[in-house]
């Protein structure tokens, strides 16, 4: 049986922006679609409405409100959704004991989950959001800025081949840890980066190279440090999306120790 934490304790290190969503990627050349802004919660008869709730009385439902079958979906994405249901967070795969699990966000998840690909000892990624309160989260809602989820990436490694510092020192390669609430031309809280721990070893580690990391900048670091919370694994064809083609058709090189450039969107 999979190790699993229930854990939702929560430890930040350096500021939080108190603004959500500013601009979508429909707003950007060269980038998907989205939504833009988010909506503040109200009190209604002494019960609370949710974002999600007001924008899908908004929208009339549609794809806003469409769920995702997590049991459809290809190994990991199943079982990391399945979990979330439960409330589960995993420490090591349910079907591949021998692998334990590391989040990260980096803002956009096609374009990071592709550099972890392609890092030997990682053996599965998924992408997904994390880190928000609300449940069954898809990816019109994350983009709103309305559900606090980031997008991230779930990575599957085998202790024996690669370590956690690997990791850490590999998303750090590749975000600027002092931007708030975005990355590249990605802005609002739903790409804000983050380090989310599975176990207390993993807190550890991750504190030590949190302070390494800050001597490199001037600046505060933004990225978050928490504990994982429920990994809502997204929508199929989000899954490997640039090694499938991305926007444009073209397959990105997911192999072991590849160095082609990534193209975040295609």
């Amino acid at each position: 049986m999979a190790a699993v934490s229930t854990s939702a304790a929560a430890f930040s290190m350096g500021p939080r922006a108190a603004t959500s969503s500013f601009l979508g990627r429909a707003m950007l050349p060269q980038t998907r679609n989205k939504s833009i802004g988010a909506m503040s919660k109200i009190m209604n008869g002494g019960g609370r409405t949710t974002p999600i709730m007001l924008f899908g009385n908004f929208f009339g439902g549609g794809a806003f409100a469409l769920t995702t079958d997590y049991a459809a979906l290809d190994f990991p994405a199943n079982e990391l959704g399945e979990a979330a249901t439960q409330g589960q967070v995993l420490v090591t795969s349910a079907q591949k004991p021998n692998l334990q699990l590391a989040t990260f966000a980096g803002g956009c998840f096609w374009g990071l989950e592709l550099s972890f690909q392609r890092l030997p000892g990682v053996a599965h990624t998924a992408v997904g959001y994390c880190q928000g309160p609300e449940k069954n989260p898809n990816y019109d809602q994350v983009c709103s800025g309305a559900t606090g989820h980031t997008e991230a990436v779930s990575v599957y490694y085998d202790p024996k081949e690669t370590t956690y510092e690997a990791l850490l020192t590999s998303f750090f390669e590749r975000v600027n840890p002092t931007t708030i609430n975005g990355q590249g031309n990605d802005f609002g809280k739903q790409y804000r980066t983050g380090v989310y721990f599975h176990t207390k070893e993993q807190e550890s580690i991750a504190r030590a190279q949190f302070e390494q990391e800050q001597t490199k900048y001037s600046k505060p670091i933004a990225t978050e440090l928490e504990a994982a919370k429920p990994f809502w694994s997204a929508e199929d064809y989000h899954q490997q999306y640039l090694e499938k083609g991305g926007q444009s058709g073209r397959r990105q090189d997911a192999s072991k120790g590849a160095t082609e450039t990534i193209r975040c969107y295609g």
